[in-house]
């Protein structure tokens, strides 16, 4: 199957990151940012006496992206506080009551009911791009989408079809899908109705990456898989669309929101094309110019997000590590992160 550009962004990850690479260096940065941690604050810096609370899902691999805004918030003085785990609604009003100070994993538009039951731009900020776009669907196993000539989702309203990725004996495709609460567990019950699928599809739920696991075994022992995904994720680095598996196409656009989920090239995978925000407080950001500016202009690959989740999934998991990826990060980006300061430097001058 043919990919638009948006779907080709996590086979990018194998072959771009030398900064991952090179842990020794990384080793040295997280030595020389856990001394910084120790001295004294500037007091002129703008953020000097104040304190900053992230939060984030359940999912670890959000800590990178994470943890980068928290290190560009030290330099310019806030003092971080440790990132705090609450699932994406919690979250959201968590941060538009003032107990949290900022999310630096908002998708828009796919969180936009966090967001607005919330209280919306009354009492939360999202500004800049900080990381996509980011692509999310269906897929199945390229072996089996060839055998048997499956390229659309409509096509497993088909039983016989739809058998091929029964795995608990009850006749219905096991849907590897979203964890309760999530956004993307909305959109995909929506579409087992608009598409008419309840009667062969199951949407199986619980933990992702336990599910996802499974999922992997599964497709290693040679078994039909059918899964949701997202980017970015290590799934895509490991599972590689055109190559492993393949994205399955969706037979009209079905969005509770009327969203036109239908790309340029004329595909439609069902899901909007999403982007990740850094959204906050928004009394907070208005007193803080600097990490105002901050927010607006932090930018990060999504490629380079796939190829830090990977260095998770094969076992760099800790808080050492992935903070030493991120130090290994800022070193081998230093222009680019001295450039963030300035911006948000300059704009706290004015």
């Amino acid at each position: 199957m043919q990919q638009t550009k948006h779907f080709k962004a996590t086979q990018k990850s194998q072959r771009r990151f030398k900064w991952i690479s090179a842990l020794a260096l990384a080793a040295l940065a997280l030595t020389t940012s856990l001394a910084m941690a120790q001295a004294p604050v500037d007091a002129s810096l703008p953020g000097a006496g104040i304190k900053v609370q992230a939060l984030q899902s359940s999912i670890a691999e959000e800590t990178f992206q994470t943890m980068l805004v928290d290190r560009a918030l030290e330099k310019l003085g806030y003092e971080v506080l440790p990132i705090k785990e609450v699932e994406y609604p919690t979250a959201h009003i968590a941060i538009a009551n003032g107990d949290a100070t900022f999310m630096a994993v908002h998708w828009d538009p796919m969180h936009k009911d966090f967001y607005n039951n919330a209280g919306g731009d009354a009492k939360l900020s999202r500004t800049g791009q900080y990381a996509g776009p980011a692509a999310q669907g269906y897929l199945i196993d390229k072996a089996t989408s060839e055998k048997y000539n499956i390229t659309n989702i409509d096509q497993l309203r088909d039983p016989n079809l739809a058998k091929l990725f029964d795995h608990d004996g009850d006749g219905k495709a096991d849907l590897t899908g979203c964890n309760p609460g999530w956004g993307c567990e909305a959109l995909i019950e929506h579409h087992m109705d608009a598409y008419k699928l309840r009667d062969t599809v199951k949407h199986v739920q619980g933990s992702y990456a336990a599910l996802i696991a499974d999922t992997l075994g599964r497709y290693k022992r040679g078994e039909p898989i059918l899964y949701y995904t997202w980017t970015p994720y290590w799934v895509s680095g490991v599972l590689v669309p055109g190559r492993d598996v393949v994205w399955l196409k969706v037979p009209f656009s079905a969005n509770p929101d009327n969203v036109n989920t239908r790309l340029d090239d004329g595909s439609d995978y069902g899901f909007a094309v999403n982007t990740a925000r850094i959204v906050a407080n928004k009394a907070w950001v208005e007193k803080n110019p600097a990490a105002a500016k901050l927010f607006e202009v932090m930018q990060l690959p999504v490629a380079d997000i796939n190829a830090q989740n990977e260095r998770m999934r094969t076992g760099e998991n800790t808080q050492q590590d992935i903070a030493r990826h991120t130090d290994g990060w800022i070193k081998f980006h230093q222009q680019t992160f001295d450039g963030w300061i300035a911006q948000a430097l300059a704009a706290a001058k004015k």
